[in-house]
């Protein structure tokens, strides 16, 4: 059995002007103990789709599917008080931008302890001995000291860091890593990576890895699922995705990595492909 199952989703928003349709009819599936990378251009819908999953999206979103299963159970008939018991315990996301999603007004320790006492109801030196082995689990110097700085006083890999140990703090089944290397530098990019592969490997969760890096993907995927403009282009396996790509925009998204470019021109995935008749008749 999957762990998530998701059949026909779609997602749109309410807008002065009618309604934005940003994710239409996605089927995906992930295992415990796989990588899923959903990979795609800005604005393919990954995130929202992602969002979605974990019923984070804005009251102007509506969200329908045939099915959305998570560990055997129906999210979609789900109560609202179970779906909060399950999202962040069974079920985490490691969001784009570290400092913009941790709250600048309490220290990192305070919002991982958190955490903490909601989903398992730690006591006060339960909470601050385990926030201190989370803190050295993803790295971060100095724990105990670091629990009492607030996310300004920390660097953006340090942000990262911590947004990590909060998201694995009830060691989830599924993890949700939206763009987590996202406006770090190269060394500390191959860090986060490492240290997510790590994690995963330890604990046996299924990681889906939101990215539109596909050197990323190339190190970390068992299956890709590439998506543009909401709608999901193809699935299979990672070196099949590489080496024998059959859906005309996979290609051409390949063909346009800037490794791979020569001349004096980057290429972009309109070169390849008629990307506007793409989005209309997929």
């Amino acid at each position: 059995m999957a762990l998530l199952e998701i059949r026909n989703l779609s997602v749109s928003f309410a807008t002065s002007t009618g309604r934005f349709h940003a994710v239409r009819g996605i089927d995906m599936t992930v295992n415990s103990r796989e990588v899923l990378a959903v990979v795609g251009e800005s604005g393919s819908g990954k995130s929202v789709a992602m969002l979605a999953t974990m019923g984070l999206l804005p009251a102007t979103a509506t969200v329908e599917a045939d099915m959305l299963r998570f560990d055997g159970r129906d999210m979609l008939t789900m109560s609202d008080a179970d779906r909060r018991k399950l999202i962040g315990r069974d079920i985490s996301m490691i969001f784009q931008e570290p400092i913009a999603s941790l709250n600048p007004c309490f220290t990192v320790g305070f919002q991982l302890e958190e955490v903490l006492r909601v989903h398992l109801g730690l006591g006060a030196r339960e909470r601050r001995a385990r926030a201190i082995e989370l803190f050295q689990a993803v790295g971060i110097p100095d724990p105990e000291a670091r629990l009492s700085s607030y996310p300004h006083q920390m660097s953006g890999g340090q942000c990262q860091r911590v947004m990590i140990a909060i998201a694995i703090a009830c060691q989830p089944k599924l993890l949700i890593a939206d763009e987590p290397t996202t406006a770090l530098d190269v060394t500390i990019q191959k860090q986060i990576l490492d240290l997510l592969m790590k994690l995963q490997e330890d604990t046996g969760m299924g990681l889906i890895m939101i990215t539109h890096d596909m050197g990323v993907v190339a190190e970390t995927a068992d299956r890709v699922v590439v998506m543009y403009k909401g709608r999901k282009m193809e699935e299979a396996g990672v070196l099949e995705i590489f080496e024998a790509p059959k859906h005309p925009y996979t290609r051409a998204l390949l063909s346009a990595l800037p490794e791979l470019a020569t001349g004096d021109r980057l290429p972009t995935v309109s070169d390849f492909i008629d990307t506007e008749a793409l989005a209309g008749g997929a």
